[in-house]
């Protein structure tokens, strides 16, 4: 079969076609945020907006699109539907034995303080998450714990995407770095310590945005001792790993050192009002058990289990060996077949395109195995286990539609080269484009849904236009993924992932619209800490940097 080379300008204007290629993702979001029709059918009809697009308008040939689509199905199974559904199925597990109450005690024993609980889930165990394997994991698992702790199910929806923000860049045990450093030729340890140098002033600050996007400032003010523990320890634990260590381990080991010490924090320290949400009960009419260390730690049995095996999945070592039964085969009709061309990358190059069958590496399979081991320890027979886990297959069903149906969209916007169109325009912003590129990166997550992702799209195109303006190829690549990791909140699996997890299905363009804000003041946060940077403290950027 023939090869196809994208076209970056295929109606001779460069404003009409970026206006063109942005249509698909425009056109999702109208139908969530403005006409609120519910996620499956708003991701359907975007993804064939996106075909057509992509065989009338860009020339993409139908063979090559139908590939693609298939391409970004499988994906969506192995990476993200598989996670989402494993996770939310330990959750029920955890309530199907009645063992959450005894979960919800025990959180409560350390603070029954709702802003506080935020920091400790949210934010702190999430990261864990995130670190080690990300896949929509951290939000559904982190969302169903707070629902059943108590939490309005919307309003967890939303602390849990704006939480999953910071650990996002060193996800996967490090795999957006590494994308990064595939795609651009420069060095893991500059790239990661440049990342490591942007991201812990966004550390620093996102327990305070997270709490006041919960209550007033006065309220979130009365727990600045909480909020500077969180953040302080997050922010040196993510500067320290991943400019003297490595990228791989970032997350993990700043979630659970922000974990030890919140909770030992905790211990010495609580606020003079406790702050729980107007309407629930107060904590003098809490009707509490007294629970033994073993009690607690039975009744933690499925997330214990999830953490540990989710780990374990992401050592090197490990998932090396359980890598040796995966399957991976070239995408008939698209491997090697689609032509990407300067200036998106340096010089002409064919896409690999492969289906990656990676059924027991995959974190979901170690989710699902979590939950699997959980349901007799905790009383329940192997059948009664998996009832509930068919039970949950058939809750999420609209969810897993909308899903792969994202990810085909997103499939076909990377390879008939939409995405591309939409990276040039914003390379057009001379002196401001660290800025600008910055949001690049944000524009890349919230197309493709992960770091990694945008990194693949467009670290590429960041480097070879940082050279052509004088700027550091470095900074430039490591402000692609910090800038992206903002995105994260607003991408549709994203929302779509929190909404299915916290029982808000239908409920999409309303949690899209109420993360949007933050997303963007977010971003440009973290695209003026680049400028800075770029033209104020540009002797800070790593360079011939090392690990030691």
């Amino acid at each position: 079969m023939n090869t196809w080379v994208q076209n970056y300008n295929p109606l001779g204007n460069a404003w009409l076609s970026t206006l063109i290629a942005a249509l698909p993702v425009t056109v999702l979001f109208y139908l969530l945020a403005v006409r609120k029709i519910v996620a499956h059918w708003a991701a359907l009809w975007a993804f064939f907006l996106a075909v057509a697009l992509a065989v009338v308008v860009f020339g993409m040939p139908p063979v090559m699109v139908t590939a693609a689509v298939g391409h970004g199905v499988v994906f969506g199974i192995v990476r993200i539907a598989w996670t989402l559904l494993c996770a939310v199925f330990v959750y029920e597990v955890a309530v199907e034995t009645g063992h959450f109450a005894v979960i919800k005690e025990s959180i409560g024993a350390v603070t029954d303080d709702r802003r506080l609980q935020v920091l400790l889930i949210a934010f702190a165990f999430g990261a864990v998450l995130e670190g080690a394997g990300g896949g929509g994991a951290p939000v559904a698992i982190c969302g169903a714990m707070m629902v059943g702790l108590g939490f309005n199910p919307f309003a967890a929806a939303v602390l849990c995407l704006i939480a999953n923000t910071s650990p996002v860049a060193y996800g996967g045990v490090g795999n957006p770095i590494r994308t990064l450093v595939a795609v651009t030729g420069l060095p893991e340890a500059d790239l990661s310590g440049m990342v490591g140098r942007i991201l812990p002033w966004t550390a620093l600050l996102l327990p305070f945005w997270l709490v006041r996007s919960m209550t007033t400032t006065r309220e979130t003010l009365k727990v600045w001792p909480g909020l500077v523990a969180c953040g302080v320890t997050f922010a040196t634990v993510q500067f320290y790993w991943s400019n003297y260590r490595d990228a791989a381990l970032v997350d993990i080991m700043g979630g659970m050192a922000t974990l030890l010490v919140l909770t030992l924090f905790f211990k010495v320290w609580q606020p003079g009002t406790i702050w729980r949400y107007p309407g629930e009960p107060g904590v003098g009419e809490l009707h509490r058990h007294q629970h033994t260390t073993r009690q607690v730690l039975h009744a933690w049995t499925p997330f214990l289990l999830l953490a540990v095996f989710v780990i374990l999945w992401g050592i090197p070592s490990i998932k090396n060996s359980l890598d040796t039964v995966t399957s991976r085969i070239p995408v008939p009709g698209l491997h090697l077949l689609v032509v990407r061309e300067p200036p998106v990358v340096a010089k002409t190059q064919a896409e690999p395109a492969v289906f990656e069958l990676a059924w027991l590496s995959a974190i979901g399979t170690a989710t699902f195995f979590a939950g699997l081991i959980a349901g007799p320890l905790l009383g329940l027979s192997v059948a009664g286990t998996l009832r509930v886990f068919l039970r949950t297959c058939y809750r999420m069903r609209y969810s897993m539609v909308a899903i792969l149906a994202m990810l085909g969209l997103g499939f076909i916007t990377r390879y008939s080269g939409m995405d591309a169109t939409l990276g040039l325009a914003m390379t057009n912003t001379g002196v401001l484009f660290p800025f600008f590129g910055t949001l690049l990166g944000w524009l890349g997550v919230a197309l493709t849904g992960t770091d990694a992702g945008s990194n693949a799209l467009f670290g590429s195109l960041q480097v070879i236009t940082a050279n052509q303006l004088g700027l550091s190829p470095v900074l430039m690549a490591a402000a692609n993924s910090a800038g992206g990791v903002m995105g994260k909140m607003i991408d549709a699996q994203s929302i779509i992932v929190a909404c299915a997890a916290t029982g808000q299905e239908g409920r999409e363009g309303d949690l899209f619209r109420a993360v949007l804000v933050h997303s963007i003041v977010l971003a440009a946060i973290v695209g003026l800490i680049v400028t800075a940077y770029a033209y104020l403290v540009p002797q800070w950027i790593p360079s011939g940097h090392s690990f030691r």
